[in-house]
């Protein structure tokens, strides 16, 4: 004779599954328990902290070919302006959103560059913050993630090759464009070419008249000036003779646009590894122009409205 036995049903569970969270990049539906979006690999917890608060976070894309320096640059920006008590204040939301500050800060405190960003999305590094300002009353809520530099090459070559990249930045309000001063001034057109298709790229991108990528404020950032005093000094007039063509790209396709220098080591040397070879190595660490594009930037965010 089998017995009867009662088994609770969990009503409750089956419910949440059937309302789907989009995704708060790309609007795909997942579960609500989804630790990344399955169609762009976005981690899910930017759309459930964006559900939980009345302000929707803005984006902004930090973009720039492979070894550029978004990792350490990104990196040093979040570390600098996390223990300012003025000025510019940054509070990381989320575990996650510390963790690129925390690698970057590791690997330079051991006299080393970070480790290259993976090509793949579910293993990119993404910060959600709020930016607190003295003159502004309510913080601005950012998402800025580290894409990988092949990635958007990729993107840019192969459009929708990375849903995750192409629907980040059709929503972006503003960007910030690296490109390796030290390439340009030894004569090499790679970061030329790469920025120029970038900025066409990005031009492209279905978008209304007034909210287009012509409108919206982008930063072209030149980075490693601790070699380069020529650009350090003057970013704008750089960009003009070393980089003719990428400079009238910008004049052409950006309304509001500016150039800025930055730079993280204050002097770099190779030392020789028996696994990796001839590596990079910074020897001393001294930030120069780390918050000035990103000052500007947030300053010319307003025009754009919400979304």
């Amino acid at each position: 004779m089998t017995k009867g036995v009662i088994v609770p049903l969990e009503s409750a569970r089956l419910i949440e599954y059937a309302v789907p969270i989009p995704c708060y990049i790309c609007e795909g539906q997942n579960n609500f328990d989804a630790e990344f979006c399955r169609y762009c690999l976005a981690p899910m917890a930017l759309a459930h902290q964006a559900n939980s608060q009345k302000v929707l976070p803005r984006m902004v894309a930090v973009v720039g070919s492979s070894g550029v320096g978004k990792t350490v640059y990104l990196g040093m920006l979040m570390d600098m302006l996390s223990r300012q008590s003025q000025r510019l204040q940054l509070l990381a939301r989320g575990a996650f959103s510390i963790t690129l500050q925390q690698t970057t800060m590791a690997a330079l405190a051991r006299c080393e560059f970070p480790e290259k960003t993976p090509n793949e999305p579910d293993r990119w590094n993404w910060v959600h913050c709020q930016i607190r300002r003295p003159r502004q009353r309510q913080p601005l809520e950012l998402i800025m993630p580290d894409m990988a530099g092949e990635a958007i090459l990729q993107e840019v070559n192969h459009p929708h090759a990375f849903r995750v990249i192409s629907s980040f930045l059709k929503r972006c309000a503003g960007a910030m464009i690296l490109t390796d001063a030290t390439r340009l001034k030894e004569g090499g057109q790679t970061q030329e070419f790469f920025t120029m298709k970038l900025i066409s790229y990005l031009g492209e991108l279905p978008n209304d008249s007034k909210h287009g990528w012509s409108k919206k404020p982008v930063a072209v950032v030149f980075t490693k000036v601790d070699q380069c005093e020529d650009c350090a000094k003057d970013p704008a007039g750089f960009a003009e003779a070393h980089a003719p063509g990428l400079w009238q790209q910008c004049q052409e396709r950006f309304q509001n646009r500016k150039f800025f220098a930055t730079g993280v080591a204050g002097a770099c040397a190779y030392r020789h590894c028996p696994d990796e070879g001839r590596v990079h190595v910074p020897l001393r660490i001294e930030p120069h122009g780390i918050i000035e594009p990103f000052d500007w930037l947030l300053s010319n965010l307003q025009g754009n409205g919400r979304r």
